[in-house]
């Protein structure tokens, strides 16, 4: 009777272990859809922020709860979750090694959406390759150069080195180097290429113009000719003034050396 008794409690005490491993299950699974739901609720809040990446911290943040929810469930069934707890760790460094690559790509392509160094629309050059970012992804950004290649870039190439974003600003500074002769009149060269500078709409008077002599080369007098334009007229400047300044060097006489070399023969009696 005792015996049968004791296998009665134990039943009784099992079925009452499952019955609460159910609510916990129950209860856990609700509440890790709630803590879920209100995680990306406020990442929707941050502006900016990318769809892909709340879809993705979505799905991480809610299997990583009903995984703890599902291990307490069993715990109070009785199960030894210990070896469960290991299996998982096993497998997640596995993961994480075979995975090695696309997790920095990841990691990177959280950081770039976050910290935003760049947008779409932006220009920049970044793991060797010079584009307009055309759109940017969790594992690789996609940008069309100026010869309008694709090119798909993974974001841990990106992030592991450094990125100029060259429109960031609305301003950027055309930089040239002039080079006269030796003979030529250094007052008169710098008046012209004032001049031509002057004389180009797109230039920016206001933010102020340099033209002054850098360097006494080995061929050259070399002049430095910085001027401000707004960014998206940077290219037609540069290319602008360079023409100029040849056509009015030549209507001016003035010459545009080019490398040298005096060689000395020497005849042995």
């Amino acid at each position: 009777m005792d015996s049968v008794q004791t296998v009665t409690d134990m039943v009784g005490l099992y079925a009452l272990n499952i019955a609460i491993a159910i609510v916990v299950f129950v209860i856990g699974k609700w509440l890790a859809r709630k803590v879920t739901d209100l995680a990306v609720k406020l990442l929707r809040k941050k502006e900016g922020m990318d769809e892909t990446l709340i879809n993705f911290v979505d799905d991480i943040i809610y299997y990583v709860l009903m995984i703890m929810v599902i291990l307490t469930a069993l715990k109070q069934v009785g199960v030894d979750t210990t070896s469960f707890f290991a299996i998982l760790g096993a497998a997640g460094l596995a993961i994480g090694l075979a995975l090695k690559d696309s997790l920095g790509n990841f990691a990177s392509g959280v950081m770039i959406i976050m910290f935003k160094p760049f947008k779409i629309g932006d220009v920049i050059t970044a793991a060797g390759v010079t584009g307009k970012v055309e759109e940017v992804f969790i594992f690789n950004t996609v940008m069309i150069t100026p010869d309008n290649q694709k090119m798909i870039v993974p974001n841990g190439a990106i992030t592991a080195g450094s990125i100029t974003n060259i429109n960031a600003k609305p301003t950027r500074r055309v930089d040239l180097v002039v080079g006269i002769g030796y003979e030529d009149d250094i007052k008169k060269a710098k008046e012209v290429l004032t001049s031509i500078v002057n004389a180009n709409d797109k230039v920016l008077l206001d933010q102020g113009i340099t033209v002054a002599v850098s360097e006494l080369a080995d061929s050259s007098v070399n002049f430095v000719v910085k001027a401000w334009v707004n960014t998206p007229d940077y290219w037609d400047v540069k290319f602008a003034l360079t023409e100029d300044i040849k056509i009015t060097f030549d209507k001016e006489g003035i010459s545009i050396p080019y490398p040298q070399q005096d060689v000395h023969l020497y005849k042995n009696d």
